[in-house]
């Protein structure tokens, strides 16, 4: 397994595929928290049922959790670009014919799995940290020119920190399973990707327009409520026990594929 996880690092460590992914949860942590000052601070309400957007009130924006509020409320767009790398690391094994060398190197597979989804763990958390970094750094200008109190902020900030960060992190690494699972199923990242973001933005949208809400029990609002660490209607456990499941069963069925489909067509 220490043999498969070093392969993994070595092949993540790819410059364009860092680059694209840590330069876009950077990017959307700003747009995130651009966007979510703005229509906080003029009063604006989002649309009914809008799909895997959780922005906080001013209220809370001036609690002591309010420094860190852009991570949960951009958490759905973490998400998929985690599902996507998550993807793109599997399906180009396949594309590549690299999953044929691999199998023969090691004829016992799981390995091969666990050292992936602890590769893809780590850089997770990387990625984790960036987007936190931004969002420290981009949240008081943000607050100041929406007029909120940011006084709140300083007592805890380093508390805060952390728990959202984690709770971010939980979060992305149930997306990136889900997008690990379905490459594994179609040995497509572009299929991987478009099933990921065409249900949050497709399916949810119209299950959202059903309910004029987005329903906690729709995936990006179990994985939100994970990040916020519970919301008011769903809570922390809660959340965790679904987003537990999503994972066995992402992860069971990349196993089942890894392990019992012929490599060699």
């Amino acid at each position: 397994m220490v043999r498969s996880l070093r392969s993994e690092l070595v092949r993540l460590r790819r410059r364009g595929m860092l680059i694209g992914w840590f330069g876009l949860m950077a990017l959307f942590a700003v747009m995130a928290n651009t966007i979510m000052f703005s229509v906080v601070g003029d009063g604006v309400e989002l649309p009914p049922g809008a799909p895997g957007v959780a922005f906080p009130t001013a209220a809370e924006l001036a609690s002591a959790d309010g420094l860190m509020a852009g991570m949960p409320a951009a958490s759905t767009m973490f998400g998929i670009v985690t599902l996507s790398f998550w993807a793109i690391a599997v399906a180009t094994d396949y594309s590549t014919g690299l999953i044929r060398l691999l199998v023969a190197a090691m004829p016992t597979r799981w390995p091969l799995l666990v050292g992936k989804v602890v590769a893809l763990a780590l850089l997770t958390a990387v990625a984790t940290t960036v987007a936190a970094i931004v969002t420290v750094g981009i949240a008081p200008a943000g607050a100041q020119s929406a007029g909120i109190d940011t006084s709140a902020w300083a007592g805890s900030a380093a508390s805060t920190i952390l728990s959202t960060w984690a709770s971010t992190y939980l979060a992305l690494l149930v997306w990136g399973v889900i997008g690990l699972a379905i490459a594994y199923l179609t040995r497509s990242s572009a299929i991987a990707i478009s099933v990921g973001a065409g249900y949050v933005l497709v399916v949810e949208s119209m299950i959202s327009r059903l309910f004029d809400t987005t329903p906690d029990w729709l995936l990006s609002g179990t994985l939100t409520a994970v990040a916020q660490g519970g919301s008011a209607t769903v809570s922390q456990g809660t959340a965790l026990a679904w987003a537990g499941m999503y994972v066995a069963l992402g992860l069971g069925a990349a196993a089942t594929v890894l392990l019992r489909r012929d490599v060699t067509d």
